[in-house]
């Protein structure tokens, strides 16, 4: 009987466990043993387990293969390890499929080329790009690497330390795009099996470093600008942009329903450019909880119209999780 919901310590984990205890369920955070003081301050939270390395987190996870729910987030691939991901044995919340085709940006682009979403133009060979380009690395590292090249001398001097600083093995881990020139939308959704339901939950902007620092120092200074990630902004769109911001998450619905079985389960993300001609372009998604909403743990104003009462992504979950349990369709939501 499924009666507990488990994280690892960071990310998202707080909003998580908070939303899960909302709904009834027993919390355990699974977290490095620097961090379970940090967590044990919180009510909400009734197991912190340290651990000293990765493969004993996979093992603590594994205890509540028979009563547990894992909720992913960000860093757990990224901080576990594609490898001792799979070996995990608890249920997952979420498509476990969709793990291997977010750590590679060249499969998750093609995702998005599937449903017909407008993305940046692509360059597989170096020698192609006649335009300002960023440069993505694999995996959710919170843009820890990124850079933006001007022309093609700058894209191959970038590249070049990215491999002498070994963050990549070969160039062709990495994805080439077009920079598009706008505002940065991150759009947060909420797709239910349960209740056949997308939902927007949410939208913010992302906090980088230096990239949002150097906007307070004279033209004049010439710094080459980062993209690590830091913290999150509130956001709230032009009413006129969702009706096509929607249309984009149910056409990335059916397109992950049709190329990553069972589909898309749960929150995820479209990580996007707004014009000023008023076109969406969507440079990534991610397919799973993004930091972005514990910008909202009481709730976003979208997430308001639809529920008339505080609800966090991470509540938001675990709600969906007791509407499975009560109908005896966790297989919907679980791999």
């Amino acid at each position: 009987m499924i009666d507990t919901i488990l994280t690892i310590g960071s990310h998202s984990s707080l909003q998580i466990l908070h939303g899960a205890k909302k709904e009834g369920f027993k919390t355990v955070q699974i977290t490095p043993k620097n961090r379970v003081n940090f967590y044990n301050q919180f009510p909400f939270m009734d197991t912190v387990i340290g651990y000293d390395n990765e493969d004993e987190a996979v093992n603590k996870i594994n205890e509540y293969e028979n009563n547990g729910v894992l909720i992913p987030h960000g860093s757990l691939v990224e901080y576990i390890g594609s490898e001792r991901v799979k070996r995990i044995k608890t249920k997952i919340f979420g498509n476990r499929n969709l793990f291997e085709w977010e750590a590679n940006q060249k499969k998750k682009m093609s995702l998005l080329k599937y449903a017909n979403i407008p993305i940046p133009e692509q360059f597989e060979n170096p020698e192609d790009v006649d335009r300002m380009v960023i440069v993505k690395l694999p995996g959710a590292k919170g843009g820890k690497g990124y850079f933006i090249a001007k022309n093609k001398a700058q894209l191959k001097e970038g590249l070049k330390k990215l491999l002498d600083s070994k963050m990549i093995n070969n160039i062709d881990e990495v994805i080439i795009q077009e920079y598009v020139i706008g505002v940065p939308m991150y759009f947060q959704f909420f797709y239910s099996p349960i209740m056949n339901r997308l939902e927007i939950t949410g939208i913010d902007i992302r906090y980088e470093t230096n990239i949002d620092g150097l906007r307070r120092l004279p033209a004049d200074i010439n710094v080459d600008p980062t993209f690590v990630v830091v913290g999150n902004i509130p956001a709230v769109a032009r009413e006129s942009l969702l009706p096509k911001v929607y249309d984009y998450g149910l056409s990335f619905v059916n397109t992950v329903r049709e190329y990553v079985p069972p589909g898309m389960i749960g929150p995820f993300c479209l990580e996007s450019v707004a014009k000023d001609s008023g076109e969406i372009v969507v440079f990534e998604f991610s397919g799973r909880i993004v930091a972005g909403t514990n910008l909202y743990i009481y709730g976003s104003p979208y997430s308001w119209l639809y529920w008339d009462e505080p609800m966090s992504v991470g509540r938001r979950i675990a709600r969906e999780i007791k509407l499975a349990l009560n109908m005896n369709k966790l297989d919907k939501i679980l791999t």
